[in-house]
């Protein structure tokens, strides 16, 4: 008797960012039948515009923070100078040649993600596609057409990511007035650079060009910078700042930003002026979830226009899902990423564990680093009725092995349930904060107590051994 036909179930993935292309991995290997849409590359803005390049440029700017700060290690770099006595070199940053580099970086980590899709049998359509109801996906391959293919789908999986959010009173122009897509085309380190916002997006750039060599001024509408992290450590930051000569400009807030002969001007709501050479607008993002067929489809958005979704990445049609971006959870792209495999995994009935959000492990890419996992001073003031809970802060400045490569100015903070010494959550303020974090990942994840963090073996002398000093100052008789 001949063997009945097995139809593989169908899935379209509209948008190649984190959360997409791990959706299109994720059912690829579960052996559905996979197309992704993408209109600008595989990796989408996360790879290509944003957190790649960003990084990375980031990761320049703390190079040459290292070499600046090698004095306090001892290290004296001279060049010879006239009359046989030595000059202290300058460093020069190539911004265009940084550019370059992040760039290609940027578009070979597509590539490679290209690669891995192809190899694991998805097809991947360049173009740009929406919704045809529950079910199936409109493409149009070239832009602006009006010619589409129709693509039937079991599952969507909707990843379409955000955009830089632009101000009618300050219009970015891709020259002067910049979002922080826009600022790999500088031929050169500007002369003066006003950030306007003062969250996360805008303080890392703020670091990273100051430490580069721009004057900078931060227009924070806040008292305190980065007004979502915890207290202490945006205090670190702030301290941080000062001493590159960063100038913040505290409760600001821009009115206008217009284009002037030699730059811009910077116009904020009490009547103060700055005049610079740049202006970056870091002032949030909005998802491309416009003009998608969404609603048609009835798929619920919120009024800021993101998808809403449930802890399975589900939205309220049952064969749509969405992640990354676009979606009313963490705008991380771990969290994208997660969220796509779970959405998967859940379409096609495999064991599914909802996304918790007080386990993501977030940094801010800032020097020192901030990593966050779990609970913190903000969260646990605001709920009423949650458990009594604990925390402790060990400071750097008796950690040894930040007193070897001359980085104090930090810590280690761990919250725990008084009552059982579950680890809650933790915040380290360090030097590649975003590595040390995943220790207490795991606690959070896992319920660990600070007694069985404390028990484990840290080396000596490292940066880790502030986890464990932090968990043995918590331990309950």
């Amino acid at each position: 008797m001949a063997k009945a036909y097995e139809r593989k179930h169908r899935i379209a993935v509209l948008g190649g960012g984190p959360g997409g292309y791990e959706a299109a991995l994720a059912g690829a290997q579960l052996g559905a039948d996979v197309t992704l849409i993408e209109r600008a590359g595989v990796g989408g803005a996360a790879v290509l515009t944003d957190v790649v390049p960003s990084k990375s440029l980031i990761a320049t700017a703390g190079g040459v923070q290292a070499v600046r700060d090698s004095g306090r290690l001892g290290v004296q770099t001279f060049v010879p100078g006239s009359h046989g006595k030595p000059v202290r070199p300058e460093i020069a940053v190539n911004l265009a040649a940084v550019n370059k580099r992040l760039l290609a970086m940027a578009g070979a980590q597509s590539v490679d993600m290209l690669r891995s899709l192809e190899d694991a049998g998805v097809r991947v359509v360049q173009g740009e596609g929406r919704l045809d109801g529950p079910g199936a996906v409109l493409v149009s391959t070239a832009s602006g057409g009006t010619d589409f293919d129709r693509i039937e789908a079991d599952t969507i999986v909707l990843a379409v990511g955000s955009s830089p959010r632009e101000l009618e009173s300050a219009k970015p122009d891709g020259e002067r007035i910049l979002t922080w897509k826009q600022l790999y085309n500088l031929p050169a380190i500007p002369e003066h650079l006003v950030v306007v916002g003062s969250g996360v997006t805008g303080a890392e750039f703020a670091n990273a060009y100051r430490t580069l060599g721009a004057e900078v001024t931060l227009v924070s509408s806040r008292e305190q910078v980065l007004p979502g992290e915890d207290p202490d450590a945006a205090a670190v930051i702030e301290r941080e700042f000062a001493r590159l000569g960063m100038h913040v400009m505290s409760k600001s807030r821009a009115k206008t930003v217009t284009r002037t002969e030699e730059g811009v001007l910077v116009e904020l709501e009490d009547g103060r002026t700055v005049e610079a050479s740049h202006c970056l607008m870091a002032v949030g993002s909005v998802p491309n979830t416009a003009g998608l067929g969404l609603e048609e489809a009835g798929v619920q958005l919120t009024e800021s226009g993101h998808v809403r979704v449930n802890k399975v990445a589900r939205t309220a049609v049952p064969s749509i899902y969405a992640a990354g971006d676009c979606t009313d959870f963490f705008p991380l792209a771990s969290v994208a990423s997660m969220q796509g495999r779970t959405a998967i995994m859940h379409a096609l009935g495999d064991f599914v564990r909802p996304i918790d959000l007080r386990n993501v492990s977030a940094n801010v890419f800032t020097y020192p680093e901030i990593a966050t996992v779990g609970w913190n001073e903000h969260s646990l003031a605001d709920a009423s009725d949650v458990a009594k809970a604990i925390s402790h802060t060990v400071p750097l400045s008796v950690n040894p092995r930040a007193k070897m490569i001359g980085f104090t100015d930090g810590f280690v903070k761990l919250f725990a349930w008084e009552a059982s010494g579950t680890v809650i959550g933790g915040v380290i303020v360090a030097h590649r904060a975003s590595e040390l974090i995943f220790s207490l990942a795991l606690a959070v994840e896992h319920r660990l107590t600070v007694d069985q963090v404390a028990s484990a073996f840290a080396v000596y002398p490292s940066m880790t051994g502030a986890i464990t000093d932090a968990a043995r100052a918590l331990h309950r008789h």
